[in-house]
């Protein structure tokens, strides 16, 4: 590795987190959301750490391959069910579930035929309005379904989705709530069981224990970062799993009113230290970051000064004037929370995590 750029990946972070998610919802089986690489850690590697996950979700087809052919056995859900009949072979083949939200696929669904036992989970619209039945529609969907000779046993489940889960007191959570429960309440299995549902995010599982239900699906706090909007946040003792670092790769001795970077947007308000860090957002990290965004260097602050460059920032120097080249960056992670970072770029943990690019490699550890 020549380039000092890279994501230190801490599975010991990650188990713990798994752990406050099964603290939260220990009557509840767990779906861990996994797709988009694993939020930008590692779809395999993270699968494999979390090998107490009754489940994986995950968006795609080859993602889901992606899984089987790394040897990871446990259910895998495809969240937006198949994009084409001719994905249900395949689907079947690699024991996969499916999410069922639209007429179309409930169509390929009735003409393939499979001696296989499939099982499937209808998606209900209750107020997110992205994806799924309506309340009104899902039961005679639930019945279509349920006459399908490959679901079998416990084969057929309910999922739906929250539109404002990271504000806990929003009263349109409650009303989804009221609407998933009046439409499964009255649905059973085969056997004459009440049939499984999940409604449950990161958000809600740590917030609602109403909404926990037999099944969670905790997907950002999983990679440590928080599920709530800031004025909802509390500490869950969750812990960053991605550090993204660098170092400094050159200092320099400013002048007062020297402009610094592209567009000279920015100005030495006096002589002053600037520091050039190997990153950029050729990495992910975001280009619209303002000057003042907080990095760590040698682990105290040091804010962003001028526009972000494809391979480099530039820092502020003057609380640190023993910085040299060479000395430790990091962007976000311990010490420097995504959240925070986020906050200054306008934008979310999520799209951090999931920006950085493939050039950074990924180095994982247990300590």
């Amino acid at each position: 590795m020549t380039r000092p750029a890279r994501a230190r990946i801490d599975l010991q972070a990650l188990a713990h987190n798994f752990s406050v998610a099964r603290s939260a919802a220990r009557d509840s089986r767990i779906m861990a959301v996994v797709k988009a690489d694993a939020y930008g850690h590692g779809l395999v590697a993270v699968a494999r750490a979390l090998g107490r996950a009754d489940a994986f979700a995950v968006a795609s087809l080859e993602e889901a391959i992606q899984l089987r052919e790394a040897g990871i056995k446990q259910d895998v859900v495809l969240l937006e069910g198949v994009f084409d009949p001719d994905e249900l072979e395949v689907a079947i083949k690699h024991q996969l579930q499916l999410v069922v939200h639209n007429m179309e696929q409930v169509s390929w669904l009735e003409k393939f035929r499979s001696g296989a036992s499939v099982c499937l989970w209808l998606k209900v619209d209750t107020g997110m309005h992205r994806l799924g039945f309506s309340p009104a529609d899902a039961p005679a969907v639930w019945q279509r379904l349920q006459r399908l000779p490959y679901v079998k046993n416990n084969g057929l489940r309910w999922m739906s989705h929250l539109a404002c889960a990271d504000e806990f007191d929003n009263p349109a959570n409650g009303r989804q709530l009221a609407r998933f429960t009046e439409v499964i309440e009255h649905t059973q299995t085969p056997q004459g069981t009440a049939a499984e549902a999940s409604l449950a995010n990161s958000a809600a599982l740590l917030t609602r224990p109403d909404m926990r239900l037999d099944w969670v699906r905790p997907g950002i706090m999983l990679y440590g970062a928080s599920p709530m909007m800031p004025a909802h946040e509390a500490d869950a003792g969750l812990r960053a799993v991605m550090t993204l670092e660098s170092r400094l790769i050159a200092v320099h001795q400013r002048r007062k009113g020297e402009a610094i970077g592209y567009g000279q947007i920015w100005e030495c308000p006096e002589d002053m230290p600037v520091g050039i860090v190997a990153i950029g957002y050729g990495d992910g990290y975001p280009r619209h970051a303002p000057s003042g965004t907080p990095v760590l260097v040698n682990g105290k602050t040091a804010p962003l000064v001028g526009r972000v460059s494809m391979d480099m920032i530039c820092v502020d120097l003057r609380n640190q004037p023993a910085a040299q080249t060479g000395d430790s960056v990091v962007l976000w992670g311990e010490g420097n929370p995504a959240e925070t970072v986020a906050r200054y770029a306008e934008t979310i943990s999520y799209e951090l995590f999931c920006g950085v690019t493939s050039r950074i490699p990924r180095c994982y550890y247990e300590n």
